[in-house]
């Protein structure tokens, strides 16, 4: 029998307590977004009861909830005044438009398929994004939409050879694995001598994507339709955009190729991948383990449920990437940009 390490057992149980509070905090995270407790207490230090008052909730449950969340760190308390409150980086973590509770509602939703996923575990069957709860396909837009905000227009775009030139002249451009479309707005409100089509497989993302087009005015230039990555229609795109995405495709090799055959000879095609190394120890750190979580959950059962069910994983990795651009006959790839949590590469026939 082999000896306990007392100090390593030790360890392991702190990072279990960790990992536990964490995951009961997903529902509680998600309350106080839609209850506007954060909201409240970002403005001013408050009692559990005047936050019961100004949210029109239970104060039996708030003094519970608030407690809960001093504990983890995401309210701070004053033992003084009996009162709570957000501190500035607090407020910041927990604005609304932030993408802190989309990573949550995609935690909640994405562990509802867990007794699917028990079984496509021991049969290695997919399990498709239109069959998840619809808390992960808004939750993913709400997650990756204030980075796309942030950095697509200022960072991303201009890195590109030539493009945002095109754009600005009046550009022809396919946004792949759209989603809702909050990638696809972004640009087409901000080039508006350009069209754009946003396609993907999803029937209620790309009815809720032209609903937001048509709200917002875009309807005219911005059209959204069902499609594959692999059989999009049209031809002569000046640019194509895959945000986040190439690696659910089941035929990530077939994609490409028709993304070449959809572009112009002098075309741009940028990828924005999820932050990965080419080798598992390049990834095991925190943000490795969200990827691979999600990857598991939501991005590898999708590839599956796709023929030929090739699976590149969200940590594919740079070299994967670019693998997968010159076989589909492309030749030339380069980064062009990265964040903390994203690599964007810039791809040409």
């Amino acid at each position: 029998m082999q000896t306990v390490d007392a100090d390593r057992m030790e360890e392991l149980m702190g990072r279990f307590v960790t990992d536990l509070g964490a995951a009961m905090q997903a529902p509680l995270m998600i309350l106080g977004d839609r209850l506007g407790l954060y909201r409240e207490l970002a403005a001013e230090p408050l009692g559990s009861e005047e936050l019961a008052r100004r949210t029109g909730t239970s104060e039996r449950y708030v003094r519970e909830w608030v407690r809960g969340q001093a504990a983890a760190g995401y309210v701070s308390y004053d033992q003084d005044s009996d009162r709570y409150f957000l501190d500035p980086e607090q407020a910041l973590l927990l604005d609304a438009a932030g993408p802190t509770f989309g990573g949550f509602e995609i935690a909640l939703a994405a562990g509802k398929t867990a007794p699917r996923l028990l079984d496509a575990f021991r049969t290695g069957e997919g399990i498709g994004w239109h069959e998840h709860d619809e808390g992960v396909s808004c939750g993913t837009a709400r997650f990756f939409g204030p980075g796309y905000r942030t950095h697509l227009l200022q960072q991303w775009l201009p890195a590109l050879e030539g493009v945002e030139e095109r754009l600005r002249a009046g550009a022809s451009v396919a946004d792949v694995g759209c989603g809702l479309g909050v990638s696809t707005r972004l640009v087409a409100e901000a080039y508006p001598a350009s069209r754009f089509v946003g396609f993907d497989y999803h029937a209620e993302s790309v009815a809720a994507a032209r609903r937001e087009a048509r709200e917002a005015g875009l309807a005219e230039r911005l059209e959204f339709e069902l499609a594959r990555a692999s059989d999009f229609p049209g031809t002569g795109y000046d640019l194509v955009m895959m945000f986040d995405c190439l690696h659910d495709l089941g035929d990530p090799v077939g994609a490409a190729r028709h993304v070449r055959q959809a572009l112009a000879e002098d075309g741009t095609w940028l990828i924005v991948e999820p932050r990965a190394g080419d080798s598992v120890s390049d990834n095991l750190h925190p943000l490795g383990r969200v990827f691979y979580a999600a990857s598991t959950l939501l991005c590898t059962p999708n590839a599956l449920s796709q023929d030929p069910r090739v699976a590149l994983g969200a940590q594919a990795g740079e070299a994967a990437i670019a693998d997968v651009a010159r076989e589909a006959g492309f030749t030339r790839f380069r980064r062009a940009a990265e964040t903390p949590f994203n690599l964007i590469f810039e791809v040409r026939p």
